[in-house]
């Protein structure tokens, strides 16, 4: 491979890793391991799942990157190894492809029911990269995807029941709220190449209030869904969570931007852990 005189690249591994979009790859591994804890998922099932959920993951990041190679180039992407020169779309699509295979096989050792649940996230993901993306249905596939995730999670606990419908709401809320978030800093460069989703419709402005209601929607599910009373605990979010939305929605204006960032992960990190706690509660 030819680089330009004087160009740094990222060693190949470094570059492969970045490629699977590392920082959503772990979040969601993570998230779905812990919550398998949290619903009583058997320590060596746990793993099972983990791996299952880290090999869907990082097929959807190099799946992206690959399709996505001619269109980042365009834009000159620092932050994609492909469009740097670090590695061949060629090579991921021939990883992508293995990692999914992967996916597959371990997903349903756990099971059909759970790993046809956990496939459903793996199929959204690839369906958004091969063309939801660019319409207005591009939050159907995160949406259906991190729906499912909390359902294929719960099933792969031996003799647990459905996952409640409140659990399931919340993730399919939480994900599409990432969508419109996700989106946000690439507007710019993604209108300039053809693509025009949700977020590009209805701008900064509107995506930051999508996200910013979807986070308050998945805090009130979690705390109202359960039955009985909420806790004092789920009170005491529900109190950080209205005035957090308030900032969170200013997100999409210069001015508030960088006051309204840490409100949207506050929110974040408020439903994953009421995520979490309800994993708890269906066991």
């Amino acid at each position: 491979m030819v680089h330009a005189p004087g160009r740094r690249t990222a060693p190949p591994l470094r570059a492969l890793v970045v490629a699977t979009h590392a920082g959503p790859t772990v979040a969601v591994t993570t998230t779905a391991a812990l919550l398998a804890v949290a619903a009583g998922v058997p320590p060596g099932r746990v793993v099972l799942l983990a791996v299952a959920v880290l090999a869907g993951q990082v097929s959807i990041g190099w799946s992206n990157d690959w399709l996505d190679a001619d269109r980042d180039r365009t834009v000159a992407r620092a932050d994609k190894p492909v469009a740097q020169g670090a590695v061949t779309p060629d090579l991921l699509r021939t990883l992508a492809a293995g990692s999914a295979a992967a996916a597959v096989v371990l997903s349903l050792l756990l099971g059909p029911v759970p790993g046809l649940l956990l496939l459903v996230l793996v199929a959204s993901g690839w369906a958004y990269n091969a063309g939801l993306k660019r319409t207005a249905a591009s939050v159907l596939p995160y949406a259906t995807g991190f729906g499912a995730l909390p359902a294929g999670v719960v099933a792969a606990a031996p003799g647990a029941p459905a996952a409640p419908w409140w659990l399931v709401t919340a993730g399919a809320a939480l994900g599409a709220a990432a969508h419109l978030a996700n989106a946000a800093p690439d507007l710019e460069d993604d209108l300039a190449t053809g693509v025009r989703g949700l977020p590009h419709r209805i701008g900064a402005r509107g995506s930051a209030v999508g996200c910013a209601v979807l986070l308050g929607a998945a805090s009130l599910v979690l705390v109202a869904g359960p039955e009985g009373a909420p806790s004092a605990a789920g009170w005491a979010v529900l109190a950080l969570a209205v005035p957090a939305v308030a900032v969170a929605a200013l997100a999409g204006t210069a001015r508030f931007r960088r006051a309204a960032f840490p409100a949207v992960m506050l929110l974040t990190v408020l439903d994953v852990a009421l995520l979490l706690a309800g994993g708890a509660a269906v066991t």
